[in-house]
């Protein structure tokens, strides 16, 4: 039977268009759809299971894939299967993740799996822009208890005017590169990187994000509803006692808000809000803990997060004791670790990051294949979060995904402030040691200084901060915190982090958890966030003020040379004989890479000390020495010949070349000895190029004064001697008899 398929079209404005359908593949799922966009096709399932699960969480798990046959590519690796999800595709699955789970209802635990892969690739448009429409698309077609509709766009600037869903070549010229994700009537996520921009200027382009948002949100809707929209299933009610949340919050209320209003460490202050919880548990018997006890644990969680926010829009007070513009005190140190080739710790407050910089060459780069991009990164940043930076001891399983977020908005706020000319690759390693809030803002400012003190030339130095929000919807209250903590995260209605220079905003990455947000109270929080920024980075600026002129004695300096694409298979050598033995002599790493436009050869030489590098160069020169006709060349004997003596360039020593017994000198020489010796260094003229050798022509004679009355020898008339000389042989040395005997032998 042919399926019946739905469809709906967005217009994106400039003549594209995103198009949703369903009806035609994987029906068994709860929400099935196609999202396409050119010859990009995205398919998103849902599936919810209808068992309640006994967790205080949702278990919601995004997974996003690329498969590699939709760019028509093998996968790399034995198997020749795709394995485990690339840093690219994770970094799509959070961003899903983030705009989702807020959506769910705060009591729904059933399995919940959104599932998005790329079937098919265009180079013209980046998939990841639209994981986030068609996975809401997909749940619109479900029984989910989900809120509303929402939707994902990424913005670019180019040529100073906005562009929804720009290609990876338009991101090239663009100065914004920001994912947005919103509802009709909220945005609810941003990330993103810039080139320095002003914070009106990231205010317009979410604005801009946002209109186009509203469209995708009601086509989802048109499609339901053509579609036939499922009634939202009913589920099993976490069990409520307003009376019981009443009395514990009466029990809490005076307690929390004395602790919280002494101001004291996070330890401290944790140890004391336990107490409270177990005083107001010990009120109760064991058979009433036994039968509400976990309603005891959530309504004083509950009652806690509404205490502290009541103290901060009371009195301006946080749980440190710190008012909502104030920053902790900071401490920096560079330098910290001797054999590092760049090193630098910051402090703020109970959060420590200290980050290490290697520096290697394009050999080093870091490589990246996915269906919809290959390529490489010569300048990456990888962060680390041990359980012991939290005071915990927990399992290590790998590369966390919360890790790859925070190492990748890390890392694009500084890689704007690499020099294109930076003959590095660059590795920045960022161990978090203590963490208390902003662990990833603490990362890129260990970074600048330690990129700084590896003798990176940064344009500017980069600082972060991260901000939050509490906000009461019907007082009309809020405050906006600056250098948020930990707890802080958890219990206020934004999570804001924004890095820049002095000059304007490179990075950012915000989570909002109300509804209706303002955008006067995301300018408030970008200009409180302006000043926290400059702050801290005047103390990044009082540890180190500038970049250090020049790499540690101990760490690699790199020297780029072009050379003429002929020679790269000299300086290789047969079977690469020529670059190992020159590697192993020198103690240098020699890598060669073709420029794909000019076609030379971009020979990087990266060595600890001066003199390999100068020995490296000079091969280099020796290879590619080409001398000039009519120039004068110092040369070096080093090797006697019956007819002549065989001299090195002294400018580019491996050089050789003959000087023919001819050329010693005006007068005739019976023996090379009577006019040069082994190691004799004078000069010569280059007089050209012998076709018959195939060697360089030289001259010593060329250089003396001619003896007076000296007379050539008349030249050689080869043409009418049949190419025979006067002596009866032909030009070869051989006579003619001999030729004619070869002649009759060969017959």
């Amino acid at each position: 039977m042919i399926p019946k398929v739905f469809r709906e079209v967005i217009d994106l404005g400039d003549g594209r268009e995103i198009s949703i359908e369903t009806g035609k593949l994987a029906k068994q799922a709860h929400g099935s759809v196609v999202v396409q966009s050119g010859k990009c096709m995205l398919l998103c399932t849902v599936v919810s299971n209808y068992e309640q699960k006994d967790l205080d969480f949702l278990p919601l798990t995004v997974d996003y894939r690329e498969k590699f046959a939709a760019s028509g590519r093998y996968p790399g690796g034995f198997f020749k299967r795709e394995a485990r999800p690339s840093d690219g595709e994770v970094l799509t699955m959070r961003l899903v993740d983030r705009v989702l789970r807020p959506l769910f209802p705060k009591d729904y635990h059933s399995e919940t799996q959104v599932m998005i892969q790329l079937m098919s690739h265009d180079e013209d448009v980046m998939p990841d822009a639209m994981a986030g429409l068609a996975a809401s698309a997909a749940i619109q077609l479900s029984d989910f208890p989900f809120e509303c509709a929402i939707s994902e766009a990424r913005v670019g600037r180019v040529n100073g005017e906005f562009v929804i869903n720009p290609s990876r070549a338009q991101l090239e010229e663009s100065d914004i590169d920001m994912m947005i994700g919103a509802s009709a009537d909220s945005v609810m996520m941003v990330e993103g990187e810039m080139k320095e921009i002003s914070e009106e200027e990231m205010t317009e382009a979410i604005k801009f994000a946002h209109e186009h948002i509203k469209v995708q949100c009601a086509a989802q809707i048109r499609l339901a509803e053509a579609f036939g929209k499922k009634e939202t299933r009913e589920y099993p009610a976490e069990r409520e006692d307003a009376d019981l949340e009443k009395k514990v919050y009466d029990m809490a209320y005076d307690k929390v808000y004395a602790i919280a209003q002494a101001g004291s460490a996070k330890h401290e202050r944790s140890a004391a809000f336990s107490e409270i919880k177990d005083a107001i548990k010990a009120t109760f018997s064991e058979e009433e803990l036994e039968d509400f006890g976990d309603l005891v644990s959530k309504y004083y969680r509950k009652a806690e997060k509404a205490t502290i926010r009541d103290l901060t829009l009371n009195e301006g007070l946080r749980l440190d004791g710190r008012k909502t513009v104030d920053i902790r005190p900071i401490w920096c140190e560079v330098d910290y670790l001797p054999s590092v080739h760049g090193s630098a710790i910051f402090t703020r407050g109970e959060t420590q990051a200290l980050a290490t910089v290697t520096l290697g060459t394009s050999r080093e780069a870091n490589k990246i294949d996915m269906p919809s991009y290959e390529g490489e990164e010569t300048f990456y940043l990888h962060y680390n979060f041990p359980p012991f930076c939290t005071g915990e001891a927990r399992p290590i399983r790998g590369t966390s995904r919360r890790e790859v977020g925070h190492g990748n908005l890390a890392q694009r706020a500084l890689k704007g402030m690499v020099p294109a000319d930076c003959p590095y690759t660059v590795r920045v390693v960022s161990e978090v040691l203590e963490s208390n809030g902003s662990s990833s803002m603490a990362t890129v400012c260990a970074g600048t200084m330690a990129m700084m003190d590896a003798g990176i030339q940064m344009k500017k130095p980069v600082s972060g901060i991260a901000m939050g929000l509490i906000s009461d919807g019907d007082s009309g209250k809020y405050a906006v915190l600056s250098d948020i903590l930990g707890d802080e995260d958890h219990l206020g209605d934004m999570d804001f982090k924004v890095t820049g220079t002095a000059d304007g905003i490179t990075a950012c990455q915000m989570d909002i958890k109300v509804k209706g947000l303002g955008y006067e109270i995301l300018v408030a929080a970008l200009n409180q966030a302006r000043d926290g920024r400059l702050h801290i980075l005047d103390k990044l600026t009082e540890a180190i003020a500038a970049p250090r002129e020049d790499v540690k004695p101990y760490a690699p300096k790199m020297v780029t040379v072009r050379i003429p694409n002929e020679y790269i298979g000299a300086l290789i050598g047969p079977g690469g004989k020529v670059i190992q033995e020159l590697q192993k002599v020198t103690g240098c790493t020699i890598v060669i890479n073709e420029d794909p436009v000019t076609e030379e050869g971009i020979v990087e030489i990266l060595g600890t000390g001066q003199e390999g590098i100068d020995a490296v160069l000079a091969k280099i020169d020796s290879l590619t020495f080409k001398p000039e006709v009519g120039s004068v060349y110092e040369v070096k004997v080093i090797k006697m010949l019956d007819f002549g003596a065989v001299v090195e360039y002294m400018d580019a020593p491996g050089n050789e070349t003959l000087l023919h017994v001819s050329e010693l000198a005006w007068e005739r020489t019976e023996n090379v000895t009577d006019v040069v010796n082994m190691g004799d260094v004078f000069d010569v003229k280059f007089i050209g190029f012998d076709p018959r050798t195939k060697k360089d022509k030289v001259s010593r004679k060329a250089l003396l004064p001619k003896p007076e009355g000296y007379k050539e020898r008349p030249p050689r008339d080869d043409s009418r001697s049949g190419g025979r000389d006067n002596r009866g042989r032909d030009n070869r040395g051989r006579d003619d008899r001999n030729s004619r005997d070869r002649d009759r032998k060969r017959d």
